[in-house]
């Protein structure tokens, strides 16, 4: 396999940067990389450092090559491990060994996906799932029954709510919980194939209980979707239970430290006490009972209890954006490939500008991603303390983790591919984990919620909020609404409102540059785009109510693209709006300029990304965009001496990275071969390159006709 990148070093290598990229001199600002990393941290800083040291532990690293068999077998005894050190038990309550800290919890445990996702995701399915599940849907003698042997590992257990034939459409799945009042027993079913639990974690070994999903039935009366706690498996013997079964999903894309697997249950007997009853419980009786009186507004409170695992997804996603970037920087700063400038020096990856655009872009998403997601663990942990838990509050968190989330993976599973491609030849090799992280991240982009299932739930919420400022408004409110609508429609595309920009414009690229580059002008671009496609969706969708369902359903379908494009456009404003927010708390000035370019860069990568839009709605004139692409690439050159500043800045070493093109042997290869040919140039014994013999003959021949 060879690749461009991957060349043999040739003759004209050197050691020193060409003169036309230079270091940020005396007269450039500089970044304070060590202000910068306490901000990255954010509010629980501790926690992330903490976790950093604990992932440095070889014994939790991901040895590449092993089946999955021993995959798994290593990352169980790993999860002991976690359980000595407390390292994932801070959420659970103090009585019970934990520290009743959310947020921290959470900023730990992404930390984990530096060691192996395998691990991440086990932990998260062993805590975060299955007793995140039994201790905010169960009660207090739910909590003293069972969460100490989940705590312990005593109990490894499965979280069971995706159905083969439900994957995201939880409401709709078909394993029934019918109340025996005789015996006082919940019988759990799953009456066809496509009721089998799929994909749950845990299922295939190491199981020995599950919290199971299903639709609660009593008196003849479907009570929707609640949770049960069901035993699996004799803890002595490993096998399954009387009525219970499944099968192993064997080797997948990624993630094979995780024994995932079916499971289905054939009239199932658990005491009526094993419902989860925080939301709904049944009496002796068989009459159910529940605080909350709306079904739907029931099954999306009980659901809305889960939602830290999205929020961890959108975390993980980041950190492992994080190890990519600093490692193909690094070596991108050190790796060099072919004569464009000089006749002996050979140009450093990152001074061309392709490279430059390939990765300082991806570079300014992570860091709007990761301030995006402080705020969402912010958000998480006032809702989960209790402080800033109001009904308004869960429904801001649950829309802003399905609008973060899928951004996120999506910008991880790209950003690890370019940055593998940005690598070369060296990039595929195990050793540097470009390959092995894209892989196990693959499945962050469906579970936990689907990504594109996900947008459509924050386009819901969107529009919802566009139908409540029209719900109770009068007939003449609506008709200057359409009229302005219909103004403004006109305004923009019958091109007057470019003639106008134009006119300011006067003609000149760089006053253009300054309207784009300017905060103000961005913010106005961004939230105008949010803004339009809500309102021009929400418009056509506004008799939708009234229609039958088949229709209405039709119509929702026929616009169900720009739906999901209005909430992933919704998102992006919501990372620009978090970096900008970051900025404003950055106190040195170096750092905060530096910062402010990559900001720029970030929201005028949004811009151009969607310039078709601008251009069709009449949002930016012709002359203006064109300026979008300049500015952009001025941008780069001004990122470009801060670069391993501003990844360096993330916090992570050797012990988190373990890639080998980052730890600087790509720059002691390139310092011996730049000295060898230099030693060579100056002894006058290196051979004579044979363009250069044939260029000298000519100008002799030259030389001989003109004297002639």
């Amino acid at each position: 396999m060879t690749e461009v990148s991957d060349r043999p070093i040739t003759k004209g290598s050197a050691g020193h940067t060409p003169p036309k990229q230079h270091p940020a001199s005396s007269s450039e600002p500089k970044v304070n990389v060590e202000a910068l990393g306490e901000q990255l941290l954010g509010k629980w800083a501790d926690y992330r450092k903490a976790a950093r040291v604990l992932a440095a532990d070889t014994r939790l690293h991901k040895i590449e090559g092993l089946s999955h068999t021993e995959h798994r077998k290593r990352v169980f005894e790993q999860l002991k491990i976690l359980v000595e050190q407390k390292a994932v038990l801070r959420a659970f309550p103090k009585s019970l060994g934990g520290e009743n800290e959310n947020g921290g919890n959470i900023a730990g445990f992404e930390e984990l996906v530096t060691s192996d996702p395998s691990l991440q995701i086990k932990a998260g399915v062993q805590w975060g799932l299955f007793g995140s599940a039994v201790m905010h849907l169960g009660s207090e003698e739910h909590h003293k029954a069972w969460l100490p042997g989940i705590m312990s590992l005593e109990t490894p257990g499965c979280f069971a709510m995706t159905e083969i034939g439900h994957g995201s459409d939880v409401a709709s799945i078909a394993t029934t919980a019918t109340y025996d009042e005789a015996t006082q027993e919940f019988v759990i079913n799953t009456p066809f194939r496509a009721a089998w639990k799929e994909f749950i974690g845990n299922a295939a070994v190491d199981g020995l209980a599950a919290v199971v999903f299903a639709q609660l039935i009593t008196k003849g009366v479907n009570h929707g979707v609640h949770a049960f706690y069901v035993n699996l498996r004799d803890p002595e013997t490993k096998e399954f239970l009387p009525g219970i079964g499944g099968e192993d999903d064997g080797i997948k894309g990624g993630l094979n430290g995780i024994d995932n697997g079916r499971l289905h249950f054939d009239h199932v007997r658990i005491p009526r006490t094993n419902l989860l009853n925080r939301y709904g419980d049944v009496n002796e009786a068989g009459e159910y009972s529940s605080t909350i009186e709306s079904p739907g507004r029931r099954f999306f409170t009980m659901l809305g209890t889960l939602v830290q695992g999205r929020v961890s997804l959108d975390g993980a996603a980041v950190t492992a954006t994080k190890i990519a970037l600093k490692t193909a920087i690094q070596y991108a700063t050190e790796r060099r490939q072919f004569n464009a400038s000089s006749p002996t020096e050979e140009e450093v990856l990152l001074d061309y500008q392709r490279h430059q655009r390939r990765l300082f872009t991806r570079l300014a998403t992570t860091y709007a991603a990761s301030f995006a997601h402080e705020e969402l663990l912010e958000k998480f942990d006032g809702v989960f303390s209790g402080r800033t838990d109001t009904d308004a509050d869960r429904e801001d968190l649950e829309t802003l983790a399905a609008a973060l989330k899928p951004l996120s993976t999506w910008h991880a599973l790209d950003t690890l591919q370019e940055c593998r491609e940005a690598c070369g030849g060296a990039g595929f090799l195990a050793e540097n984990r470009f390959g092995s992280l894209r892989a196990d991240l693959d499945i962050y982009a469906t579970f936990e919620g689907d990504n594109t299932v996900l947008l459509q739930l924050v386009a819901k919420r969107l529009l919802g909020d566009y139908a409540k400022e029209f719900r109770n408004v009068d007939f003449g409110v609506l008709a200057r609404y359409a009229v302005g609508q219909a103004t403004d429609l006109a305004v923009n595309r019958t091109g007057l409102r470019q003639v106008a920009q134009f006119v300011a414009d006067t003609g000149l690229a760089q006053k253009s540059a300054n309207a784009l580059r300017s905060e103000e002008g961005q913010r106005a671009l961004l939230t105008d785009r949010v803004q339009s496609m809500v309102a021009e969706v929400g418009s056509a969708l506004r008799g939708a109510p009234k229609l039958p369902q088949a229709k209405a359903a039709a119509l929702f379908n026929a616009h169900q693209n720009e739906i999901i494009e209005a909430a992933k456009s919704h998102a992006e404003l919501l990372q620009w709006e978090a970096f900008t927010r970051a900025l404003a708390e950055v106190q040195d000035e170096g750092t905060k300029k530096v910062l402010t370019w990559v900001r720029d860069l970030f929201g005028l990568s949004l811009i151009e990304k969607n310039l078709a839009w601008y251009l069709m709605n009449g949002r930016l004139s012709m002359q203006r965009a064109r300026t979008v692409g300049d500015y952009i690439n001025r941008l780069l050159t001004k990122i470009r001496p801060h670069a391993l500043d501003l990844v360096d800045a993330f916090g992570y070493g050797p012990d988190q990275l373990r890639t080998a093109v980052s730890t600087g042997a790509e720059k002691i290869r390139q310092d011996e071969a730049a000295a060898y040919f230099r030693a060579q140039r100056a002894s006058g014994t290196a051979p004579i390159d044979e363009k250069v013999l044939i260029e000298r003959k000519r100008r002799e021949a030259k030389s001989k006709g003109a004297a002639k």
